[in-house]
């Protein structure tokens, strides 16, 4: 089966451009935006069952003896329908940081070509692809923070029902986010945002190196990349949302439990309350909720970068002739 491109620009592009280069430019930077964007969408519905019992294992573990009694206590309590509580923000968190990654990801590898002085994209090491990445993350972290923040308050929410000693109604994802700005100002919609970037940027260094380094592992001799079949980007594809996950589970625990106990207290900085964890519950309260984590992340990632790499495919091989003609 032919196989769909890298993502990355067209490797033809050269590093100087004229003005109908830079209309192709502009087209394939919102080719990116969009792709990235069905991407989250594929990733937002494959995982977030798993991402939702995650979270309440990270947040509130002392509740849960295990992973599948949460699933089994959070089923019987609120349905099914609980398991995709919070998905509204986790759409607008998801679709809104792959849109902002895969658009910034191909400009920062344009960056590092210019720096590195390497004419085109292809040509770029695995490593380089993957600090291209890490650098992409953190303008795509300044996107996903708020609409995070409201996905976990909302997916935790009766948990702190449950837990908080003051009178907390169960409202809608629009009501949350204006409580919190009637309360912590549009700053408090930040909460959380170092703990962020601690999590994005070193997780989507290892993402983009773990899919770079698995399609370069599994192109056959005398194959490129662009060669592989969806079977093996969709390996690819879990392996890099596993990669990222592994490298970073511990800072994403710290960064929930800041985002959902924010709301029944002012909760302090990253290493305050990493401190705190380590002390009150060990050094295992890092690591609350793995389990759902690896699962979730190897499926709704492969489903993410498939849908990216076809969607994009598809619409790079669609461009308009007026965008070569401006």
């Amino acid at each position: 089966m032919e196989g769909v491109p890298s993502p990355s620009h067209d490797p033809g592009q050269p590093a100087s451009l004229t003005p109908s280069n830079r209309m192709v430019e502009l087209y394939e930077a919102s080719v990116d935006f969009t792709a990235g964007a069905i991407g989250g969408v594929a990733c937002t519905f494959v995982g977030q069952p798993f991402d939702t019992i995650k979270v309440k294992m990270q947040t509130y573990p002392q509740l849960y003896r295990s992973s599948m009694h949460c699933l089994k206590d959070t089923v019987g309590r609120e349905g099914a329908r609980g398991l995709f509580e919070g998905t509204t923000p986790a759409l607008a968190a998801i679709v809104g940081e792959t849109a902002c990654l895969f658009m910034c990801y191909g400009l920062c590898q344009k960056a590092v070509c210019q720096v590195v002085g390497i004419k085109h994209e292809r040509d770029l090491s695995n490593v380089q692809k993957a600090f291209s990445g890490s650098c992409a993350a953190f303008f795509s972290s300044l996107v996903l923070c708020p609409t995070e923040l409201i996905k976990c308050r909302m997916q935790a929410m009766s948990e702190i029902m449950s837990t908080s000693d003051s009178v907390i109604k169960k409202v809608g994802p629009w009501q949350v986010t204006k409580d919190l700005i009637r309360k912590d100002g549009p700053l408090g919609l930040f909460q959380g945002l170092t703990s962020t970037w601690l999590r994005e940027m070193p997780g989507y260094f290892a993402f983009f190196f773990g899919y770079e380094m698995s399609k370069t592992l599994l192109t056959p001799p005398g194959k490129t990349k662009e060669d592989l079949s969806f079977a093996r980007l969709t390996v690819a594809g879990g392996i890099a949302g596993a990669s990222l996950w592994i490298a970073i589970y511990p800072i994403d625990v710290v960064k929930s439990r800041i985002q959902v106990q924010s709301l029944v207290g002012k909760m302090p900085g990253f290493l305050p309350t990493l401190t705190k964890m380590l002390k009150v519950e060990g050094v295992s309260s890092l690591f609350s909720g793995v389990y759902p984590c690896i699962l979730r992340a190897f499926p709704a990632n492969a489903a993410m970068l498939l849908a990216y790499e076809v969607s994009r495919s598809w619409m790079r091989n669609h461009r308009p002739h007026w965008i070569d003609q401006y």
